[in-house]
């Protein structure tokens, strides 16, 4: 449970006779004493009745968390220690509502299956990921043994759970790519998890669709299991939990620069900057596709009247991924997710970004010494693309 969390327990209980600069909550993760300072001696006296109320001994309990409303609000509760962070309010389409009492404004975004029931929350799209927002509630759970990961390389006290998923998902019925993803939020007790699932989208989105999530199977990873070899998804469950939801690109604060530069076997074909994210799309060919019988026979289905040359024209060259590094005007270097042919994503974490400082390998150990000692590193002249871009 973070202090955010904890303050915001403390102002809906004593709402409005205190702000939200007239609390201060500082939490001994050792022995969990909560300590309050700089506040009146009325408002300390409700603040420690609502500790009792919460602990009864002092201590907090979770359960009372779980009965706020959660589903609704999932990005303000997990946005600031996520990968992807930021600040989401306003930009977000809410799929589902939650009252105090746990009622849900619609059912139509909830599914249940083995014990474990999965709600939509929000969705955000801002034309090249799908970011959602979930509630995961299960029956004899132990979620607080999920462990958390580092997800700002500057920042180590930045910490998020993870919660695995597998299955297939699809826009406007077009089924598009597995999900090989990670739920990624927190904990509120041993039957709750929320978190955000990122998906990113194989070309620019523009307008209105609807995405399918077929999820068949949800797992987590147990603390407890640190020197086991079957850490990873030592719980998981199979089962079925499909949930349609419609989604919008918001195109605002997405800025599109395009560079179309080429050196070696690199190109740099643009840079897309939305508020969470930097995406810099870049291609190095690999091989030359081979017409197989297998690949003739499925080009033939589609058109029976192609020729063996424009059989291979279509076919073209196989792309690998670079290896790609960014730093803001500040010297920052943006946190790297997985990257992929033709595409490298980087989280923005509320970073300040007016230029963009992009070197791109085709050297995996220069990539590694730059990560390694910043922009200022001499393997900076390795690079096969070295750009500054200005954003603003």
């Amino acid at each position: 449970m973070t202090d955010e969390k904890l303050n915001q327990i403390l102002k809906q209980a004593l709402a409005p006779e205190i702000s939200d600069t007239e609390i201060r909550v500082y939490k001994r993760r050792k022995d969990r004493v909560m300590d309050f300072g700089k506040v009146g001696k009325g408002i300390a006296a409700a603040a420690a009745a609502v500790i009792i109320g919460i602990g009864g001994t002092g201590y907090f309990n979770p359960a009372f968390a779980a009965k706020l409303p959660l589903i609704g609000k999932i990005f303000e509760e997990v946005e600031d220690n996520v990968i992807y962070s930021g600040d989401y309010a306003d930009k977000d389409l809410v799929l589902t509502n939650e009252d105090s009492a746990g009622n849900l404004d619609t059912m139509e975004y909830s599914v249940s299956d083995k014990g474990i029931t999965l709600t939509a929350s929000e969705v955000y799209c801002d034309g090249y990921s799908i970011f959602l927002t979930v509630n995961i509630k299960a029956k004899d759970a132990e979620f607080t043994h999920i462990p958390k990961h580092h997800t700002n390389m500057y920042d180590t006290g930045r910490t998020a759970s993870g919660f695995y998923i597998s299955g297939n998902w699809s826009i406007d019925g077009n089924t598009l790519g597995q999900l090989e993803n990670t739920f990624e939020g927190e904990v509120i007790d041993d039957c709750t998890f929320v978190g955000m699932l990122k998906v990113n989208l194989a070309e620019k989105f523009d307008g209105r669709g609807e995405m399918s999530l077929e999820v068949s199977g949800l797992g987590y990873d147990d603390e407890r299991m640190s020197e086991s070899e079957e850490i990873t998804a030592s719980h998981w469950t199979d089962g079925e939990w499909n949930i349609v939801f419609p989604f919008e690109a918001n195109k605002t604060d997405v800025k599109i620069i395009e560079v179309g530069e080429t050196k070696g076997n690199i190109t740099l074909n643009n840079i897309v900057v939305s508020p969470y994210q930097v995406i810099i799309h870049a291609a190095t060919p690999g091989e030359q596709r081979e017409l197989t019988d297998d690949r003739r026979e499925k080009l033939l289905s589609k058109n029976p009247d192609l020729t063996e040359e424009e059989m291979l024209e279509m076919l073209g060259w196989s792309y690998e991924p670079c290896q790609t590094i960014v730093f803001n005007q500040d010297g920052e270097m943006l946190y790297s997710d997985m990257e992929t042919a033709g595409r490298a994503g980087f989280a923005v974490q509320g970073k300040e970004i007016k230029t963009l400082h992009i070197f791109i390998f085709d050297n995996l150990d220069d990539w590694a010494q730059m990560e390694n000692e910043g922009m200022n590193s001499s393997a900076a002249n390795k690079a096969v693309i070295a750009k500054e871009i200005h954003v603003e």
